[in-house]
């Protein structure tokens, strides 16, 4: 698939984008071009340090912004896929400038979409987040917005040979401004917020997050939201795998997050189907072909009044495992005292 192809990423200077260059680079030199799009300038300095023009002649380095409809015109000139990872993400943020946030999330998606139909690119995969479902705040209510936008581009597309999908999975981990850097940092201080001891999320490594999206490439045909089958862990567990001998302190949720996420709500869940590692939602026009579907994928449908929550999921990460994980993929120095 990625053969010869020129991929384009917007936010490529992100912690998903990077790792999907680094990936693709190596995995697949044989690509055209890997297109890193964002608008900031040291970032793209620090990666060109990484990722050299020289020693990977395939790489550009674009700055622009996806509220720029023209530089997005300019930077797809030959470009076969496009992953849309650009976005203002962070939630307190999302609160204090809403208007902000819309016009990057939602005025930005609706900009890559057009960009990507009048450039002739072939796949669009956008990134989605489980605070998509259902939302309370309005990060998440710009990225509903932005997925329903994505899915609906494919009515849009009429003779052109072009596929919009989306793909949709929570917390990464170590993932900047996420929880388990800031507990690491607060560890110093011998004192750990907890913002409320039920809390729950739902947990995917970076690695993983890119080989959910390279897979659903491969398979995407339009209009599917991807949703992985991944565990959950609780905030208290979390905190006791990075600081077992700190002070927990309540601090309260802030506003507009939730004690548990959804990442498929159960209005969502009549037009799921479930695989072995992932799920699908469809929009209920093309769900309604649900033999085609079931033959063509092998999926099977979601039972009634299924929703996927990361409170009342069925795999659960482990103190010991959570160790694991930030030693693998956040810092291999991490150590607690007493560990072999």
């Amino acid at each position: 698939m990625l053969k010869k192809s020129s991929i384009l990423v917007t936010g490529g200077t992100g912690s998903f984008g990077q790792k999907f260059i680094e990936t693709v680079l190596t995995r697949h030199p044989e690509v055209t071009r890997a297109v890193v799009f964002s608008r900031d300038e040291h970032k793209q300095f620090e990666m060109a340090q990484r990722f050299s023009p020289v020693d990977y002649p395939q790489i550009r380095y674009f700055i622009g912004d996806v509220r720029d409809e023209s530089r997005l015109l300019r930077a797809m000139e030959g470009i076969d896929i496009v992953i849309h990872a650009a976005a203002l993400k962070h939630v307190p943020t999302a609160e204090y400038n809403p208007f902000e946030v819309i016009k990057t999330n939602i005025i930005g998606g609706q900009n890559v979409i057009s960009a990507c139909l009048d450039k002739g690119v072939k796949k669009v995969i956008a990134l989605s987040t489980d605070k998509a479902a259902g939302p309370t705040n309005l990060y998440g209510a710009t990225k509903l917005c932005s997925d329903k936008l994505f899915i609906a581009a494919n009515n849009m597309k009429g003779k052109r040979d072009i596929a919009f999908s989306v793909v949709r999975y929570g917390n990464v981990m170590g993932s900047r401004g996420s929880v388990i850097p800031l507990f690491l940092e607060k560890r110093k201080e011998g004192v750990l917020p907890i913002t409320d001891a039920k809390m729950t999320r739902f947990n995917i490594t970076l690695k993983d997050g890119v080989e959910l999206v390279l897979r659903s490439l491969e398979i995407m045909t339009g209009s599917e939201i991807f949703v992985p089958k991944i565990p959950s862990y609780r905030i208290t567990d979390v905190a006791d795998a990075v600081g077992p001998g700190c002070r927990k302190e309540i601090v309260g949720i802030r506003a507009g997050e939730k004690l548990h996420e959804e990442m498929i709500t159960v209005t969502d869940g009549i037009n799921t189907l479930e695989f072995d590692d992932h799920y699908v939602i469809y929009p209920p026009a093309k769900f309604a072909d649900t033999r085609l579907l079931l033959e063509k994928y092998g999926g099977r449908p979601c039972p009634e009044a299924f929703s996927y929550n990361s409170g009342a999921n069925t795999q659960w990460l482990s103190v010991g495992q959570l160790r694991e994980l930030i030693r693998v993929h956040v810092d291999p120095d991490f150590k607690i005292t007493g560990d072999a």
